[in-house]
């Protein structure tokens, strides 16, 4: 019997993973890296001092010392598929994007969710700006401003992060606030036929609706998985984030005696973190 080509799944279930309006595709990758579903890398040291029209020879040397990181990539399961006919299945395009869609789905969706708890600021500090939103009170929160952008730009611009790739995601909420802002004030940051928000205060903008969630009395990121209800969007420059992908595995039972089918299920490792 003919047994299913598991390089035909995998190839079809990582095409297209990440998709241009994805914040993981912007950031570093680093799945080049990855050696035993590890990845080991260093956080680069103090940048050297620059001197000016300096008269002091010889010139002292500082040694930069950089800390070796190593990061295991988590683990990602999906819940196995019953599939019938499969050997007829994967010689069919359509018929086997619709068998993997739910797979690549939920990974993708799991994935980004565990990147965007990791990007998040802990708490409030000189490279991790943790803001309030200062707008209309609004279903027990105060709505996003463009203030509160332009204060989330001042402090990228107090630590001189280039201007360059600059991205900040919006929780749907918060891309919300920004259209009632405009229809409200007659300014043009949306498009209000599609909803989306323009490039604004040097950011790209994009979108993502499962962000980490913060003690709002303390100001300080809720654990992952945690419940809350005050949630966050979130900023980034892409050389400081980073992302890489593991091995993707699949696993088959062939004929199920009980299901009278094969049993289809995939892992993927999986990382993203900042990368200092």
């Amino acid at each position: 019997m003919a047994k299913l080509q598991k390089e035909i799944w995998i190839d079809q279930l990582m095409e297209n993973y990440y998709v241009d309006s994805s914040f993981l595709s912007h950031g570093k990758d680093l799945s080049a890296l990855v050696d035993y579903d590890a990845i080991n890398m260093a956080e680069a040291g103090v940048d050297p001092e620059v001197l000016i029209n300096n008269t002091t020879y010889p010139i002292t040397s500082v040694q930069r010392v950089d800390k070796p990181l190593r990061m295991e990539l988590d683990l990602f399961e999906t819940v196995n598929t019953t599939v019938r006919y499969p050997e007829v299945i994967e010689y069919s395009y359509d018929q086997l994007e619709s068998v993997l869609r739910g797979h690549r789905n939920t990974l993708r969706a799991k994935t980004s969710e565990k990147a965007a708890h990791a990007y998040a600021p802990n708490e409030d500090g000189i490279y991790t700006p943790v803001i309030r939103t200062t707008g209309q009170a609004y279903n027990s929160r105060k709505r996003l401003a463009p203030e509160d952008i332009l204060s989330l730009k001042e402090r990228f611009d107090g630590v001189d992060l280039p201007l360059e790739s600059r991205f900040l995601v919006l929780h749907p909420s918060h891309l919300t606030d920004l259209i009632v802002y405009d229809m409200q004030a007659f300014k043009d940051i949306t498009d209000f036929v599609d909803g989306r928000p323009k490039r604004f205060a040097g950011f790209n903008i994009l979108q993502f609706s499962k962000p980490a969630y913060y003690n709002i009395a303390t100001m300080t990121k809720l654990p992952y998985g945690a419940a809350g209800t005050n949630f966050c969007s979130f900023a980034f420059h892409s050389d400081e984030v980073m992302k890489a992908d593991g091995d993707v595995k699949m696993y088959v039972r062939y004929d199920d005696p009980e299901e009278r089918a094969t049993l289809v299920g995939f892992d993927k490792r999986f990382i993203a973190v900042p990368i200092r």
